[in-house]
């Protein structure tokens, strides 16, 4: 995921490009809609006032629950609908595609942003100029933002070694971020397709030659890598992070065999060129542009592939205080995207999978753990258990399935005995036990967006090299 930088106030210019995209989404066969649902600076202003509308509903929802005489029959057949979603996802069986590039293999430029990333910035462009792929067909930029370490004296070293390496230097008065940088090199570039990855990645050499045919596929717009911990034997946080990003792209995988939704992840995307200019480019008005970007391409008919061979590695965070931030980050960028594009999303501009897909797993994602804390404090003074039991028993379960599945699925290549069924398990509760962190996560955060949603300022994560 990105760490953006932004300005330090709530008001927004309005961004062309993004314009122009929702102006065309907005328009169909019979009727133009109004002019306020493509108006940008009022979609992605009253972020707040959304978010306490909501909170207000899902508060209120949840205590009605428990006073009604027919909740719990309510929650029951929300499970119901919910339970066979799962069991659709769950069982549901993954596309394959072919390796091979019938013709010519398409143009590709790597594009890194990079702010103070002197300890990894060396190993990156090692990496990235040495993938197999035909020569004058891939460049790499590395757009250094205004870095105030050892970074730009490295690129310079870097630059002189590979002649596939263009660096690009953004002015301290530049603004925007990660999606900023993005933006402002991608009109120097030349490749169909763009892949984007973070100063900490780490790829395997043959990364382009296996990601690249997929695009042939006229409508898949990106494809994102699955993304791997470097350090994940350091510590319990590491390892957890470990198993949830097995867990992640098995359900990616699995939301994509039924039709659902694809997404972005920030490290180890790759985006069509022409998707990306029909969608005008990254937001630099949200804080996490990589889910910003998975909603926009959808609303504008392109499909999203997911990977999990070959993977990228990072640098999970070390400790729990970094998870947090981290993770906060997130949760507010996932939740956020719903807020901006709510109308487009019910006018079913996705068609009709991908959005119950999405409403499906916004409700277990996001509305039910914001239900969680009204949820508890009614269960203590009604001295009963918690009326959507049966519904988080529900997300459980089908966080362990895809956990384990999915770690499984790393695994591929091994034989499969009682000794690897057993760690896999051992992995599997473990991570589960990890990813309760996100039950306190996304409920604190969709209650903090309704009073204080976070200032739009420069948040990274911080790499040492490790892994």
């Amino acid at each position: 995921m990105p760490a953006n930088s932004w300005p330090e106030n709530d008001y927004y210019d309005e961004l062309d490009p993004l314009n122009s995209l929702l102006s065309d989404l907005s328009a169909d066969e019979e009727s133009v809609v109004e002019t306020q649902d493509i108006s940008l600076p009022s979609r992605f202003q009253g972020r707040r006032r959304k978010a306490a509308l909501v909170l207000t509903m899902v508060w209120s929802g949840t205590i009605a629950l428990h006073l009604a005489s027919w909740g719990f029959i309510f929650v029951l057949g929300l499970t119901v609908v919910l339970g066979l979603h799962a069991l659709e996802v769950i069982f549901a069986r993954p596309r394959h595609y072919s390796k091979e590039v019938q013709g010519d293999l398409p143009s590709v430029s790597v594009l890194v942003a990079a702010k103070n990333e002197d300890a990894v910035i060396s190993r990156l462009v090692k990496s990235l100029c040495s993938l197999e792929y035909p020569n004058g067909q891939y460049e790499v930029w590395i757009i250094d933002d205004n870095s105030t370490d050892k970074t730009p004296q490295l690129l310079a070293e870097l630059a002189q070694e590979y002649n596939q390496l263009k660096v690009f230097r953004r002015s301290a008065q530049a603004t925007g971020g990660k999606s900023g940088a993005l933006n402002e090199v991608l009109p120097l570039t030349k490749g169909e397709v763009i892949a984007v990855f973070d100063a900490d990645a780490q790829v395997p050499s043959d990364l382009l030659l296996q990601v690249v045919p997929l695009f042939q596929r006229e409508n898949v717009g990106a494809v994102q890598v699955r993304k791997a911990i470097a350090n994940a034997k350091e510590n319990f946080w590491t390892k957890g992070q470990m198993a949830e990003m097995a867990l992640d792209t098995w359900l990616q995988k699995q939301r994509i065999a039924i039709a659902g939704i694809g997404e972005l992840r920030g490290n180890g995307q790759f985006v069509r060129r022409t998707a990306l200019e029909s969608c005008g480019g990254w937001n630099e008005e949200t804080i996490t542009d990589d889910l910003d970007m998975t909603f926009r391409l959808h609303l504008d008919n392109w499909d999203i592939e997911c990977t999990f061979h070959p993977a990228v590695q990072e640098e999970g965070v070390t400790n729990a205080i970094a998870l947090w931030h981290q993770r906060n980050r997130w949760a507010e960028g996932g939740y956020q995207r719903y807020l901006d594009y709510w109308n487009l999303i019910i006018k079913n501009r996705m068609g009709r999978r991908k959005t119950w897909d999405l409403l499906m797993f916004m409700l277990i994602m996001y509305i039910i753990p914001t239900a969680a804390i009204p949820d508890l404090l009614m269960s203590i003074v009604r001295h009963r258990l918690p009326i959507l039991s049966p519904v988080t028993s529900l997300s459980l379960t089908m966080s362990v399935v895809g956990m384990f599945a999915g770690l499984k699925r790393i695994r591929q290549e091994q034989k499969f005995n009682l000794a690897t069924t057993f760690l896999v398990m051992l992995q599997t509760l473990r991570g589960t036990l990890y990813m309760f962190h996100w039950l306190i996560v996304m409920s604190s955060t969709t209650a903090r967006m309704s009073v204080r949603p976070k200032r739009l300022k420069w948040v990274k994560t911080v790499h040492s090299g490790s892994g």
